[in-house]
């Protein structure tokens, strides 16, 4: 009998043994495991200075609300400019014509100053030989409250083609 008491106590020796090396390559395994966290955690927390993923996420929180409004005031910003710029005078027509048929060349002329609503100034000047006369007139919408004249219209037209 105590040969078989010899085997085993073998036997559990031999099992504890086996159960030990499973626990020591379970030990290594969570070792590796938990060095590839500590990783992602000093990754994900960086160079912030808080140790905590909380103060970390309220930090983030913050700043995306900072963030936030400092575009809604950008974009307020960017629709005034659009604004204004709409309203700017930026399409030129010119059309140049001979007002009187027994002077010289074109010297007479039309400049038309129109924005993106149609709205703006058409300017002629009537150049003769003893005097040079010149006009201007509002545009509003693409028409005027004084009655144009054909190469006033031709100018407005050139504007307007314009984009």
């Amino acid at each position: 009998m105590n040969g078989w008491n010899d085997q085993i106590a073998m036997a559990v020796a031999a099992g504890e043994g086996l159960l030990l090396l499973v626990l020591l390559i379970w030990v290594a395994a969570m070792a590796a495991k938990l060095g590839r966290l500590k990783k992602a955690h000093s990754k994900l927390i960086g160079d912030t200075g808080v140790n905590g993923l909380e103060d970390v996420l309220h930090a983030i929180h913050q700043h995306m609300g900072a963030l936030e409004r400092k575009q809604s005031e950008q974009e307020a910003a960017l629709g005034q400019q659009e604004r204004r710029l709409v309203s700017m005078k930026g399409k030129v027509g010119v059309h140049r014509f001979n007002a009187f048929s027994d002077s010289g060349s074109d010297l007479s002329f039309s400049v038309a100053f129109i924005n993106e609503e149609q709205d703006g100034v058409v300017i002629t000047g009537i150049h003769g030989r003893e005097q040079t006369f010149l006009y201007a007139k509002p545009i509003d919408k693409g028409q005027s409250a004084y009655m144009l004249s054909p190469e006033e219209k031709t100018a407005i037209s050139l504007a307007l083609q314009k984009g």
